[in-house]
């Protein structure tokens, strides 16, 4: 399927590993000239040349880390000085360290606010005279399902990204017609952040080992596999394109079938 985003240009946050590659890696497929960032130098580089192995259009990667709002701006800038334009936006960030509701004092809370919230709002707001010129743009927040679910073990994520959700729908009513605005909700996907909570819920004494911690989260997903990070980017790049315009202030859960949410 033709996605009609050739020629595009695209800023993916947090993309120089796990989802946020994975959706930066599904534009640069599709000939969409991509702006990757991510806090480490070696990893992003890696990371600009791995998608470019693959790219049908630029690739360039920006250094920047997404709780100074002066690196947040400077990522939008970059992307318009390269490419001339701006017509996608997409939100990742890492996520906070998984905690129980009352371990989180106020410094993990701030912090957790200020990545996944304030990140979104900040990059919003400098792509926004972007997105809407031309015959307009996208916004894509990937955050988690545990915005319909949540989890006891990962408060901060549970709780802060509900916000991402809240600015996403409010976004795709004011916005429009020239900007969309969907939010991806994965589940657990094969990436090194699926690794990280697993190693900690072991440190918990919620799992007695690696294997068993990695089966217990496999145990509910009806497909019987973590997801592809690359099945995650198809969407996302999907809901940038034409082909989505009618899907508008949406949150798209991609999690094999395991979620008991109905909504």
């Amino acid at each position: 399927m033709d996605l009609q985003i050739d020629g595009n240009a695209a800023l993916v946050t947090a993309s120089s590993s796990g989802l946020g590659k994975a959706s930066a890696t599904a534009l640069a497929r599709e000939g969409v000239d991509v702006v990757v960032n991510g806090r480490d130098e070696d990893r992003l580089a890696e990371a600009v040349a791995e998608i470019e192995s693959v790219a049908e259009g630029s690739v360039v990667g920006q250094q920047g880390d997404l709780t100074v709002k002066d690196d947040v701006e400077s990522l939008v800038e970059r992307t318009v000085d390269e490419f001339g334009r701006l017509d996608h936006l997409v939100t990742s960030a890492g996520g906070p360290t998984p905690l129980r509701p009352l371990e989180a004092d106020d410094e993990d809370w701030y912090h957790a606010y200020d990545l996944l919230v304030m990140s979104v709002v900040r990059a919003v707001r400098a792509a926004e005279p972007h997105l809407v010129a031309d015959d307009g743009g996208t916004i894509v927040n990937i955050t988690s399902r545990v915005v319909k679910e949540a989890s006891a073990s990962n408060v901060l994520s549970s709780a802060v990204r509900m916000g991402v959700i809240g600015f996403e729908k409010t976004l795709s009513k004011d916005l429009g017609p020239e900007v969309r605005a969907n939010a991806v909700l994965p589940g657990a996907h094969e990436t090194p952040r699926i690794e990280e909570m697993v190693e900690a819920a072991v440190e918990r004494g919620d799992a007695e080992s690696y294997d068993d911690a990695m089966a217990a989260r496999t145990g509910d997903i009806p497909v019987a596999r973590f997801g592809d990070p690359m099945e995650l980017g198809d969407l996302v790049a999907y809901l940038s394109s034409p082909r989505s315009g009618f899907v508008n202030g949406q949150a798209v859960t991609i999690d094999g079938g395991s979620g008991s949410s109905t909504v």
